[in-house]
């Protein structure tokens, strides 16, 4: 059953900073959201506030009838299996290999003594596999993760909350140390995973052409508060200066538009080996 992930009145203070002011946001099951602003302006707290990782200074999270504000325990295990996270930095494990990284994701849905001794069942493995080889990395399955470029770790850890069978998927600024190809290939494994499998994607990003070309939706942030929320056609250049300033209008008319139908029509034996 998927259900309609609320915000309300949600609100965090770090000291004499309010990072985040008063924001409520309806995101329907299925969805692709970018949620855009420059830097510091409260989307990686809003974010973590979903996830239980910053705790709100007011509001309210909602998710399927439970006030996911108020779990504790083993609830909000639960929910923060249900709702993955995808970071910038990857957090990896990098002197452990590719599979055994995947199925950390497991850990909330296996008996710990099992997973302290890595003892992981076929099914698991199979599944890590599987979400390996979806996204072309199942051919790096024994290889170490710090020797894997940025693209690839960063595709590692989508398989990795994939494996969690997630109902959403929160990625915080996850192209943001990536070169152009591996930035369109993470994308492109996210809009696979919300387009076929219908997991709400939620993400922050910085670039507005490819916020643009990724996600049905725009929720624009600045100072804490959402200034715009839209779709990507009506982001008109007034929203845009107000929530980049007037460079970014330049940059963005100036932007080159991405091929992307490139990567999408790569066997996965040579998608996966794009660095």
């Amino acid at each position: 059953m998927t259900s309609t992930l609320s915000l309300r009145d949600l609100s965090k203070r770090f000291g004499n900073t309010l990072a985040v002011n008063s924001v409520s946001l309806d995101f329907q099951p299925g969805s692709f959201v970018g949620i855009i602003g420059r830097s510091g302006a409260g989307k990686s707290t809003l974010l973590r506030m979903v996830n239980r990782l910053n705790e709100p200074t007011q509001g309210k999270v909602l998710f399927g009838g439970q006030v996911i504000t108020d779990l504790q325990g083993m609830d909000l295990n639960q929910w923060r299996r249900n709702c993955a996270m995808v970071f910038q930095q990857f957090n990896l494990i990098g002197r452990l290999d590719v599979l055994t990284n995947v199925l950390m994701g497991r850990l909330t849905s296996v008996p710990t003594w099992r997973a302290m001794l890595t003892m992981w069942s076929a099914a698991d493995k199979l599944e890590a596999l599987e979400a390996l080889d979806r996204f072309g990395m199942a051919d790096f399955a024994a290889q170490r993760c710090d020797q894997l470029s940025g693209g690839q770790q960063q595709r590692v850890a989508i398989c990795r909350a994939l494996v969690q069978r997630p109902q959403i998927i929160l990625a915080d600024e996850p192209i943001a140390s990536l070169d152009p190809r591996n930035t369109q290939m993470v994308m492109d494994a996210l809009r696979t995973i919300n387009q076929e499998m219908g997991i709400t994607i939620l993400c922050n990003l910085h670039a507005l052409d490819i916020a643009r070309n990724y996600c049905g939706r725009l929720v624009g942030m600045s100072s804490g508060k959402v200034v715009f929320d839209g779709a990507p056609d009506e982001l008109t250049e007034d929203a845009v200066g107000s929530l980049y300033g007037i460079e970014a209008i330049e940059a963005l008319q100036e932007a080159p538009k991405l091929n992307l139908q490139s990567t999408q029509t790569l066997p996965l034996s040579v998608a996966a080996q794009v660095h």
